[in-house]
């Protein structure tokens, strides 16, 4: 998932008109194909034996005390078998549903794999709560086995949820309620902002994705004009998208309360296996050095020949020519630049183009933003896009790609070992862009190409740490208010978003009325709460990986496959340590932030030698 405002438009795909070039610059033939998930046979096929692996898993209720590690050892065997059926049919339900999310079919298709994922859950809720029972010196004696190799960091990780378990009719209620509670309203926000449309002078009705794409135009009369007309196409709904966040805070109030988590992010950090203390220490660190972002605005303010920029001016591309690039000419790109690390990786990549595993086209309904579905290990990932043929779809081509390229080397690690706690989902991804901006940077020889390419890798680094970091003061300023405060207004949403984002811009930005309402169409805030911090802390983390190639160059590649190939199989400091990063040093965040320092000053010197300033 990309950490940057979405960009997705595009001419209609659909018009069976399109000229061989417009079907290149719109991506309009790239799609999945996602029948393969299915493995020939439909979704409730997959659903029944997924039940009755589960009728298997169910008789061993009151048995794991006395379990040997064997015995464990089939009983999560047969948990892996049921995740991957599970995951077939949720996957391809969910990825349909992003493909046109106002299709009810697509919607009700989702709606029961979800519905008979909730009976299965509610069915096996014992289990967890069994192991959670068991002392510390019985798990370790069972752990020592080899025979749990492929579940024991999983196994032993699920513990860490001990204190805020609930008896099992109070697990199994919240369980079955699950999916016409919180996931019911994070749907519907979903389909809400999928909606909205956008009124442009020249072109009409659009989606909100191309009008927020307009931003980056060179014109500042274009942005203003994209601004407001994004300001006026969110207005309508804007209370009932309101209603929705209003009561995804109240649900994660109760559900904090009743399984005593100390904070609203306490839960978020616990899954990503990171204590509260140390998350601070990342926040409050991003927070002190919000100077580089400010510097970087009154840069690009005197590059633009403004006084000061206002919010709609800050993704405005400072390339002179601002050409577009066709789905070939992209992906032969990215494909080169990590050829340029690893041929390995890049003999992957390919697979994602040749394979049918990308579905890039803007079409009308389908999920806007990008990402990278993991699926199942038995499988291959699949990545969304939202082709617009600009410049900075290059980058999030090679990002998504980076979570695919972490997601298909995990595979070996199996079910219960190939996702990474959030904190590092991004490590991969961003590294995919630094090395794609490097590969592109190193052919460069005009000045003023050089400083828009080095100027849009310093706006992503400040897009996704300082930017992120200030919408999680957001969230932090949001759930507060709602535990202390009641049910928050539209205008108290604005006033709490404006003040955390002019926080981060000082007086480098000027914050415009309309912009009060723009934190009402980004899913984050509903879907996963607390989320947005792990962007930062994987940019982070990534440019110092990055770093650590800079310094040993071809010989660093085989511990960075390591690491992708690892998974979520240990600890992520234990990950960290693979790439010769110490994330348990109070300094890490430091140098990272240290190295985006580097990154303005990069940008400065090349901005003089283009004669920008």
């Amino acid at each position: 998932m990309s950490a940057t405002d979405p960009d997705t438009t595009s001419p209609d795909t659909t018009s069976p008109e399109l000229t061989p070039e417009q079907v290149d610059l719109t991506a309009a033939d790239v799609a999945w194909d996602l029948e393969p998930l299915l493995d020939g046979h439909s979704v409730d096929d997959l659903l029944d034996r997924a039940e009755g692996v589960a009728d298997q898993l169910a008789n061993l209720r009151g048995t794991i005390a006395e379990m040997t590690a064997g015995a464990l050892a089939d009983a999560m065997h047969l948990s892996a078998e049921l995740e991957d059926l599970q995951g077939r049919a949720g996957y391809y339900a969910m990825l349909r549903f992003s493909e046109d999310t106002q299709d009810p079919e697509r919607g009700a298709e989702m709606m029961k794999v979800q519905e008979r994922g909730t009976a299965i859950a509610a069915k096996l809720v014992f289990l967890e709560l069994e192991w959670a029972a068991l002392s510390d010196e019985r798990v370790d004696e069972l752990l020592a086995d080899p025979v749990l190799d492929f579940c024991a960091h999983h196994l032993r990780s699920a513990r860490r949820y001990r204190d805020h378990l609930l008896s099992e009719p109070e697990e199994v209620l919240l369980t079955e309620k699950s999916t016409s509670g919180a996931a019911a309203w994070v749907r519907l926000f979903d389909e809400l902002t999928s909606a909205i449309t956008v009124e442009l002078p020249e072109q009409g009705t659009v989606g909100l994705e191309q009008g927020l794409s307009l931003l980056q135009h060179p014109d500042r009369a274009v942005r203003q004009q994209a601004a407001a007309a994004v300001t006026a196409g969110l207005e309508p709904g804007l209370r009932t998208r309101a209603f929705v966040f209003n009561t995804l805070l109240l649900d994660k109030s109760t559900d904090d309360r009743l399984r005593s988590y100390p904070s609203w992010v306490s839960s978020r950090n616990l899954s990503n296996e990171a204590t509260d203390d140390s998350v601070q220490a990342l926040v409050d660190a991003v927070v002190s050095r919000y100077d580089i972002a400010q510097r970087w605005y009154r840069l690009k303010a005197q590059v633009l020949g403004l006084d000061r920029l206002a919010d709609y001016d800050r993704m405005a591309s400072v390339a002179e020519d601002e050409s577009e690039i066709g789905w070939a000419e992209a992906t032969a790109l990215v494909h080169d630049a990590y050829a340029s690390f690893s041929p390995e990786l890049a003999g992957i990549v390919q697979r994602f183009y040749d394979g049918g595993w990308i579905d890039a086209p803007v079409r009308p309904a389908k999920r806007p933003g990008a990402f990278c579905a993991y699926t199942v290990p038995s499988h291959h990932p699949y990545l969304l896009l939202n082709w617009t043929s600009r410049n900075r779809d290059v980058l999030t081509l090679a990002h998504e790609l980076g979570h695919g390229l972490h997601a298909y080397l995990s595979r070996g690690q199996g079910t219960f070992h190939q996702s990474t706690p959030l904190t590092l989902a991004e490590t991969a991804s961003v590294f995919g862009e630094t090395v794609t901006n490097n590969a592109l940077l190193a052919r460069i020889d005009d000045p003023n190409e050089r400083f828009a390419l080095l100027a849009a890798t310093l706006e992503d680094s400040i897009a996704t740490v300082f930017r992120q970091v200030a919408m999680n003061r957001f969230e932090d300023a949001v759930h507060t208010a709602r535990r202390e405060e009641g049910e928050l207004s539209v205008e108290r949403f604005g006033e709490l978003w404006a003040t955390t984002q002019e926080a981060m811009v000082g007086d480098s930005v000027d914050i415009t009325d309309g912009y009060r309402t723009w934190w009402s169409y980004i899913p984050h805030f509903i879907g996963t709460p607390g989320y947005v911090y792990a962007y930062a802390y994987g940019q982070l983390l990534a440019l110092s990986v990055y770093a650590r190639y800079q310094e040993q160059g071809a010989s660093f590649v085989p511990a960075y496959l390591e690491l992708l190939s690892a998974g979520g199989s240990m600890e992520p400091a234990a990950l960290g340590r693979i790439v010769g990063c110490d994330l348990e040093d109070p300094g890490f965040w430091d140098a990272g932030l240290a190295i985006v320092d580097g990154q303005l000053r990069a940008a400065e010197d090349a901005a003089r030698a283009a004669g920008r300033l």
